[in-house]
Parts: structure tokens; sequence; C-alpha cells
């Protein structure tokens, strides 16, 4: 209890030796400004189930009332208490004491360690190496009564810390886990934990291990769960909505040409790579860089050597290990005049952009490889394109050239089967960054799929064999523009069989914010 706060003021007021404490408990509780929720145990606030105010409390309450106790097992891991409100903590002695929302499953069990640390008032919780030997001790119970993890879990915990600590990382909790082991009396259990790195790390046969993340791992596949989490939520997503055939217009090779020069434009505008409109004619027809700009212009000419490619563009992964020769040779064409970044290569460090951590460089191929099968399971063609772009995104598999690549992917998979590609010109770019930080930091796939749905009827507009009429039509939809005073405009001669009345009320802005 805080004595620095007046006792109305504080959420749980505990029952005191202290004279004054008791009488003021008392005095208040007699008034009807506090009231006993539970032994020992009283509160001002009237307006919630006891159960809600003691969860939310709860460490405070047992550091407080139960002093000299650990958290241990799988609540040492989850910091929480279970879905049938079980605590599990080791003390000197067996304990079950129930609070209203909470029960407490107090085990006797080994004294504090150096290296468990304080958590709360008088309460500890066990350091990471003593909780996972905790979770490996036999139970007689299952489910969330049970005092420890189930294996699958305890092993994606594992893969966490290599993911993030690397192995260097795992096989230094399994020396503090074997340290401590023998003054736990936990011998048993660490020779269990030792099985489990033994095998995640392919130092022993892989059938000991049950999680499909350690499987990977120990397969030399490891993947990063939590994206896969995200691409499934955008894989049912999609499953669950309809999507028009929008049909390729520029059918001709001149047409599909013109469009795949503005596609590789605004494609490399877009990550930084800026050309008045003439310098990038000058660089596509002559096929030569501009003596200033090599690099620069390479990008652009790599890039639209790919789009401009019907054949190219007509190639879809079939399966993972195509899926992943697939971006690697197209990244050496896109990125060949930068050598420097490692054109189809895999990244070997790890990238990031503002706020967001990209994919470890260790885990490209497998959370490739994973997600290929949410991939698969796709059958609409836009579905398949929005799915690849951002799956491609959120990878971040190259040191360069990722948002490039993630949007040819995206646009071969229309392309093969005969429909309209997109182009996210200038005006529309934080519109189009926008939706994937919705998906990526919110996992709120909406947005995203309005934002490519409203590119794509844009798109059908930049048609013909009129290089001319194709950029009149985008500076009238202020696809050039820059800054917050532009929005895109859809410039339409005639209505499209697809279209309906609603799109053309739809906001033309803020899809993507």
């Amino acid at each position: 209890m805080d004595n620095t706060i007046p006792l109305h003021l504080q959420e749980v007021i505990f029952s005191s030796s202290n004279p004054e404490i008791s009488r003021a408990i008392g005095k208040l509780t007699k008034s009807g400004e506090l009231r006993k929720i539970a032994p020992r145990i009283y509160t001002p606030n009237f307006d919630e189930d006891p159960g809600e105010i003691i969860r939310r409390n709860i460490f405070k309450i047992i550091g407080q009332l139960y002093p000299g106790t650990i958290l241990s097992h799988r609540s040492a891991l989850e910091y929480k208490p279970t879905s049938t409100g079980d605590l599990f903590l080791t003390s000197s002695h067996n304990r079950k004491i129930e609070l209203p929302g909470v029960i407490l499953n107090i085990m006797k069990g080994p004294d504090i360690l150096p290296g468990d640390n304080v958590f709360s008032g008088q309460l500890h919780v066990s350091q990471q190496e003593r909780a996972l030997l905790e979770n490996l001790q036999s139970s007689k119970k299952v489910g969330a009564t049970s005092k420890a993890l189930a294996l699958p879990e305890i092993e994606e915990r594992l893969d966490q810390v290599v993911r993030i600590k690397g192995e260097e990382g795992l096989n230094a909790l399994r020396d503090r886990a074997r340290e401590i082991s023998i003054e736990l009396g936990m011998e048993k259990e660490f020779e269990k934990l030792n099985r489990m790195v033994s095998a995640m790390l392919t130092t022993k046969p892989s059938d000991l291990l049950t999680s499909p993340v350690a499987i990977a791992r120990a397969f030399g596949h490891p993947y990063d769960p939590l994206r896969l989490s995200l691409f499934e939520k955008l894989f049912v997503e999609l499953q669950q909505r309809e999507f028009a055939d929008i049909p390729e217009v520029n059918t001709s090779i001149k047409a599909f040409r013109n469009f795949a020069f503005f596609e590789a434009y605004f494609s490399n505008f877009i990550e930084g790579t800026k050309f008045k409109i003439e310098e990038a004619k000058q660089i596509i027809e002559t096929g030569k860089p501009l003596p200033a700009r090599d690099e620069d212009s390479h990008d652009v000419l790599g890039t639209y050597q790919i789009v401009s490619n019907r054949s190219e563009m007509s190639i879809t992964p079939e399966n993972p290990d195509h899926l992943l020769q697939i971006l690697q040779y197209r990244h050496k064409i896109m990125l060949s005049a930068r050598p420097h970044k490692n054109p189809g290569e895999f990244k070997d460090k790890n990238n990031r952009a503002g706020d967001t951590e990209f994919v470890d460089h260790k885990l490209v191929r497998g959370t490739l490889t994973q997600g290929f099968d949410f991939y698969r399971g796709l059958q609409n063609s836009f579905a398949r394109a929005a799915y690849m772009m951002f799956m491609i995104s959120e990878v971040h598999p190259f040191l360069d050239g990722n948002g490039r690549i993630a949007r040819v992917m995206m646009n071969a998979e229309l392309a093969s089967v005969g429909q309209s590609k997109i182009i996210i010109p200038t005006v529309y770019r934080e519109d189009y960054l926008g939706g994937l930080r919705q998906l990526t930091r919110r996992q709120e796939p909406d947005t995203y799929i309005r934002m490519l749905q409203r590119a794509q009827l844009f798109s059908i507009a930049i048609n013909g064999e009129d290089m001319d009429r194709m950029q009149n039509v985008l500076t009238e939809s202020n696809a050039f523009k820059e800054g917050e005073d532009y929005i895109l405009q859809i410039v339409k001669s005639q209505r499209m069989p697809w279209e309906s009345d609603e799109e053309d009320q739809a906001p033309q802005r803020g899809i993507g914010r």
C-alpha cells in the first residue's frame, strides 16, 4: 500500500496492523466510501466487478499479502492468469487461494535464486531459464489449469530466443539452465530442455520436436510466426470477398509497352529514383543511362526490361522454390547496376523503414516458403496479386528494391491471366504506404485492399498506343503531383462494364490513410 497517496484515492487498499490505518479503513467503509471485495482487500471503486479490480491489481495484491512468493511456471512466462483465472506461484508451502476472478496456486518449491527478478513489492518472478525448467516438470492437468505450457509453446519460445538473440543466445540460455538446474533439483527437466535445444540447433534428431516453428528451424527453414499470422489474416479477408474481373485493355505490343513505361517510371519515382518524364523516355528509348546518373538510370531500365516483357510477366510461381527463383532472377535484372546491393541475393543483414522492422534476414526463405501456402490457396487473380505484393513487401527479402520487386510480382499475377495491371502514381504514394501500414501495424486489411482496388480503377484509364494521350490522362489524374494539396482523380472516357455507381461516388482521398 502506498502511504504517500490518500486511502480513498488508491484502487486497492489492504487491511493493516497499524491502528491508525485500520481505523481509517473502518471509517471509510462505514461511510460507504470503501467496500471489501476479498479478505484483507478493500476498494473505493464501486462501479466495476470485484473480479476485474482484482485481476488488474493482482501482482500488487500478491506482493503485499503473500511476500516472498515467486511468480513461477507458466505464469512467469505469460505474466497473466490463464483463461480459467489460474496463476501459479512457488513458496515454502502448498496453498490454494481463491479470489474474485483469480485462483492463486501456490506450490512448495525452491527459494528465490540470484537472477530471479523483483516484480512487485515482495513478489519475485522466476528468471527465464528457471521458468523454462519449471514448465518442463510433469503435470497431471492439461490446458489452462496446468502449471506448465504445452511442449509446442515452449519450443516456440525457444525459437523466439534464436530469432532475437541468435544461436549464441540460445546456447547461453542452455548454459544458465544447466547451472541452476542443480540448485533447483531439476536435472531431469534440464535434460529435456537440452534435447530440445540440440534438436533446434540440428545437433540431435528433429523428431523430438512438436512445434511447426521449431521443426522448420531444425530442418533449416526457420520462419517468422508473427508474419505468418498476419499473412493468414490477409488471406482470410481476401477469401471472403468477391473481386470483379478488370480485363487488360493494353493488348497490343505497343500499348503494353507504353503502359510498362509509366509502370516502371512511377515504381521508381515513389522509391526516390526521380527523373523528369522526358529524361525517363530518353533512357528507355535509347537504352542508355544518363551520364551523371548511371545507377538510377539502370534502375528504371531494369524495371522496364521486366514489366515490358509479356512473356516474363506471364510467369507466376508454381511452388515455394520457384517463388524464390523468380524473386532472385527479377531482382538481379532490376538492380544489375548496383553490385553493392547484392542484386539477386537475399539480404544478409536486417532492414527497417521508420518504426517497422522487417523479417530477420535468417528467416527470409522460411517465411516466404511458409507464406506460399496461403498464396496457393487463393484462386482469384486480384486476391493473389494483393497477397503476393504484401507478402514480399512485409518480408523485405533484399537489401534494396523491395517495393519495386513487390509491385512487379503483383502485376505479374494480373498480367498472367489477362487482367489490368496496377500503377501506383506519385500522388497516391501516401495512400499506398498508409494501406500497407494499416495492415502491418493494426492487422487491418480492408484499407489495403480498397487502396489497391482504387489504384486498379485508375490504371485501366491509362491505355492506348498513343503515349502522349496516356501522359495527358495521367496529368489530368494528378498522377505526377506530390504533396498533400493534390488527390488522385480517376479520369474516364466511358463507363467500364465492371464499374458500379458506388465507385463513381467513392471518396477520392484518404483510402490509404
